[in-house]
């Protein structure tokens, strides 16, 4: 019995012991995990602003749409028909097919135009020859009696005076209704020439309106003007034009044929960082869809004037990126993340971003000095997305913690001194 009562007294201190040891062991290792500690070192520093973007070609051929859709008078029309985005296509091959309702809408109503206008310029045209067919005959008959008349009077004169007299009379009616007659031929035919002008300039007009619809329509089916990748165009609204879009006059395109050889990045960069760029700075270009590829870049345009993007309220700056190397699996549209190398520092002590916190617009890291913590004020330089330059506050081979130790919050933050001729950062030994 005895021996029972001591073998559970034995069991009992030694599981105590195994929860004390594992307590420990799991106090120890979540310590040792809230302490992931880094070492301030000194070398050769990077700044880098990171942006994401899309590639775009430097030069390019638009595909449009018909061009005298404004002359006419059509303003907006669907793409009824649009091959894959891609596609690769020859000179002349098929591209894209527009909506036809409107424009078949006005051919046949032109044409119901065309055949009155046919119909008008022969009613013209035959009202005209009869008219002067009778203001001739009018003169034939005329030009009859004035010599019945000329005869009437060479026989009158061996009559009395009173009879030649009458048959001078009515030569002279004759001869005055003659040139009144010759004068309204005249004025019939201006008249004739006028209306048959009107009415065929009419006809001219419909058939000339009948010709562009028909060209036009024509250009409904709309056609590769040499050959490459077809790639949609965008949208105001930056979205890609599809089946369903419109084009206007005014924005005919459908895509563009792109020239693969020679691609820029358009991005936007904040304006906190905007003051950073400047042209010919270079760039590391990534492509989201082959993470394994990096192409060299430069900046070639900074924008002066920033612009809102989506609904934010934040300005940001477009920045174009000419890409100075080629590879066959870059394609327009593609998302690029561009490193753009704003700054070199050489033989500068860094530490990493994540080190660094903030109270009160104060700076300050977890210290760790010997087994104790402290947090410290320091002065920062140039970042970039990983590391940040350290101007004062630490020395090379200091320690930092990157994460915020339990119950130190509340510390006081020891901060740097304010007078210039003390040394801002404790050198080790």
């Amino acid at each position: 019995m005895e021996i029972v009562k001591r073998y559970r007294w034995w069991l009992l201190a030694g599981l105590l012991l195994l929860v004390i040891v594992v307590a420990w062991s799991f106090s120890a290792k979540e310590q040792t995990e809230l302490e992931v500690e880094a070492e301030v070192k000194r070398t050769d520093f990077t700044a880098v602003v990171v942006s994401s973007g899309e590639l775009i070609a430097k030069n390019s051929e638009n595909i449009d749409g018909p061009e005298g859709l404004r002359q006419v008078g059509i303003w907006q029309v669907k793409i009824q028909d649009l091959i894959a985005e891609g596609t690769v296509v020859e000179e002349g091959e098929y591209v894209a097919a527009l909506d036809q309702t409107e424009i078949s809408g006005k051919i046949k109503d032109t044409g119901a135009e065309l055949e009155k206008a046919e119909s008008q310029f022969l009613q013209a045209k035959l009202d005209t020859t009869l008219t002067l067919r009778a203001a001739r005959d009018e003169i034939v008959n005329m030009e009859f009696n004035l010599k019945q008349k000329q005869l009437t009077l060479e026989q009158s004169r061996f009559e009395p005076p009173a009879i030649i007299r009458q048959a001078e009379l009515d030569l002279e009616k004759i001869q005055r209704d003659m040139i009144q007659i010759r004068d309204n031929y005249l004025v019939k035919k201006q008249q004739a020439e006028a209306k048959m002008a009107e009415a065929g300039a009419n006809l001219q007009q419909i058939k000339n309106k009948m010709d562009n619809l028909q060209r036009v329509f024509g250009e409904f089916t709309i056609k590769a003007p040499k050959s490459g990748m077809v790639i949609y165009m965008r949208e105001w609204g930056g979205q890609k034009k599809k089946v369903g879009s419109t084009i206007s006059p005014w924005d005919p395109a459908v895509a563009t044929l792109p020239d693969l050889r020679y691609m820029l990045s358009k991005t936007y960069v904040n304006e906190v960082d905007i003051r950073k760029l400047s042209v010919n700075q270079m760039v590391s270009i990534g492509l989201d869809a082959f993470p394994e590829l990096k192409l060299k870049g430069k900046v070639t345009q900074v924008a002066n004037v920033g612009e809102q993007k989506g609904n934010t309220d934040s300005k940001v700056f477009e920045v174009v990126i000419e890409v100075l190397e080629t590879d066959t699996n870059v394609r327009p549209g593609m998302t690029t993340s561009n490193r753009i190398f704003t700054n070199t520092v050489k033989d500068t002590l860094i530490m990493p971003l994540e080190a660094i916190f903030n109270q009160d617009s104060v700076s300050f890291v977890y210290y760790k000095n010997g087994l104790s913590i402290e947090k410290r004020q320091v002065l920062l330089g140039d970042a970039n997305e990983n590391e940040v330059i350290v101007v004062a506050g630490l020395a090379e081979g200091d320690k930092v913690l990157l994460t915020e130790p339990t119950g130190l919050k509340e510390q006081k933050i020891v901060m740097l001194p304010t007078d210039k001729s003390k040394p801002l950062a404790k050198a080790r030994p």
